[in-house]
């Protein structure tokens, strides 16, 4: 967890600090300031910022969403409407997500922050060797019809597409965000299906008994419950979700 902030403080401050450093003319140290001073600096303000930000790094370059979405159509298809909690459903997706993304954390980690962090690159060095393990996952996990789309809208708008060989993160992000949201829809269409099932086959029978105004949600939803508990449910969707991502 500690890692994970500091790598998404990092990140941040190597985005956000030379921007600003160049919309700022004539930007020099005041005098006295070391470069090892302006480091720590440019830390502290990642550190603070990672607040703000961390949330939306989160969703844009791991497979946070994909996590979600499926445990909130899992929740709507057994007809619970607060139960698990929303608290519950978030948390367990992002921990889902950290033990998923732990081998890219680790890289970025020992190939870009740790360096960094030790003086041994300049953030100019540390950011794409940040990026990389970042990029390579996003690339084994998005749609080619997605980053296609992505690739040729930065064509037309006049953008690169490639940086230094590599397709540019600017492409690769939004790309694998829609690529995440439509597999946890896929995923969720098949999760809901058996509990659907189910709702269909009791509406029918209380229509039979000629029980019209006992709605059939109420009959269904213990059935429903009872079978998501006797297969093993939580067991077999986290593991076949975490198995799916690449």
């Amino acid at each position: 967890m500690r890692r994970c902030a500091v790598l998404l403080a990092v990140v941040m401050a190597l985005v956000a600090f030379p921007a600003l450093a160049q919309n700022q003319p004539g930007f020099a140290l005041p005098e006295g300031l070391t470069g090892q001073t302006s480091g720590y600096i440019v830390q502290l303000f990642g550190l603070l910022t990672v607040l703000a930000v961390a949330p939306g790094l989160l969703i844009m370059v791991t497979s946070f969403t994909r996590f979600v979405i499926v445990f909130s159509i899992l929740r709507s298809g057994i007809g619970l409407q607060t139960t698990p909690a929303n608290i519950v459903l978030v948390s367990l997706a992002l921990f889902m997500t950290f033990y998923v993304m732990a081998p890219v954390f680790d890289r970025a980690w020992s190939d870009g922050v740790q360096p960094l962090v030790n003086e041994e690159i300049s953030e100019q060095e540390a950011f794409p060797r940040i990026a990389q393990p970042f990029r390579e996952f996003m690339l084994n996990n998005v749609r080619d019809q997605d980053l296609k789309l992505f690739a040729d809208l930065a064509r037309e708008r006049g953008q690169t597409v490639t940086v230094d060989e590599n397709i540019d993160i600017r492409v690769v992000v939004p790309a694998f965000m829609i690529s995440e949201i439509r597999r946890g829809f896929e995923i969720g269409f098949l999760v809901v299906l058996p509990f659907l099932v189910i709702d269909l086959v009791v509406a029918t029978i209380v229509m039979a008994m000629g029980m019209m105004m006992l709605p059939p949600s109420v009959v269904s939803l213990p059935f429903k419950i009872l079978f998501f508990v006797m297969i093993d449910g939580w067991n077999v969707l986290v593991g076949s979700m975490v198995r799916s991502v690449v």
